[in-house]
């Protein structure tokens, strides 16, 4: 996994064609090898078009939080950030105050980071306001699906156009902890894109649920 987002792989000369195999035997994104955890993650959430707008925030959320660590740390502690934060049902975040932040710093099954835990708050704000005026998270995120980027060997970049222009729209917005390789790692694990690798088994039920996905506008 990448060191800097959630994306598997975060290094352009790995070629898409690596794959490791998986409990069942068969070909899975290699970055699954790195931790056991890594096989259901990838088999049943990385890639899977998600609209729901309470996952969608937590993924962007983590990913913020994943800044300068690796996913393997996020994820192991997930439930925990979970807990701390309402299970990202952003209404309930947006009404933390100072008192929450400086419980959070105490909450040794996170990542206690204020930066961080601060920019959760914020954007859970943010987020209330991007619901008001578009209707949903998942409205506004949709418009970025990764069209060009698809063209481009899986797992080859770590950034996209359309990651650099939602990054963009979102800081215009007011929120934080959103860079353009962050929001490529949350296309990529929201299936934005569908970027497992050719021959991993997962990449054809994954434009399957793709190809059937209402997108929300």
């Amino acid at each position: 996994m990448s060191e800097n987002t959630g994306t598997p792989t975060n290094n352009a000369s790995t070629l898409a064609a690596a794959t490791v195999p998986g409990p069942d035997g068969r070909p899975r994104c290699d970055w699954c090898g790195e931790v056991a955890a890594f096989f259901p993650y990838h088999d049943t959430e990385w890639g899977f078009p998600v609209a729901n707008d309470q996952r969608l925030f937590e993924k962007v959320c983590l990913e913020s939080f994943q800044s300068g660590l690796s996913w393997r740390t996020i994820l192991a502690k997930r439930e925990n950030f979970r807990a701390a934060f309402c299970q990202f049902d952003f209404n309930a975040v947006a009404l933390f105050t100072e008192d929450d932040v400086e419980r959070l710093l105490q909450d040794a099954g996170i990542i206690r980071h204020r930066g961080k835990i601060e920019s959760v708050i914020n954007n859970a704000r943010r987020a209330q306001e991007m619901v008001a005026q578009e209707g949903s998270l998942a409205a506004f995120f949709w418009r970025y699906e990764a069209a060009a980027s698809q063209r481009l060997p899986p797992q080859s970049i770590t950034t996209s156009a359309e990651s650099i222009a939602l990054s963009k729209e979102l800081k215009k917005r007011g929120w934080k902890f959103v860079g353009p390789t962050t929001m490529f790692a949350l296309m990529q694990a929201m299936g934005l894109i569908n970027d497992h690798v050719e021959g991993c088994v997962m990449r054809d039920e994954i434009e399957t649920a793709r190809a059937r996905f209402v997108r929300p506008v």
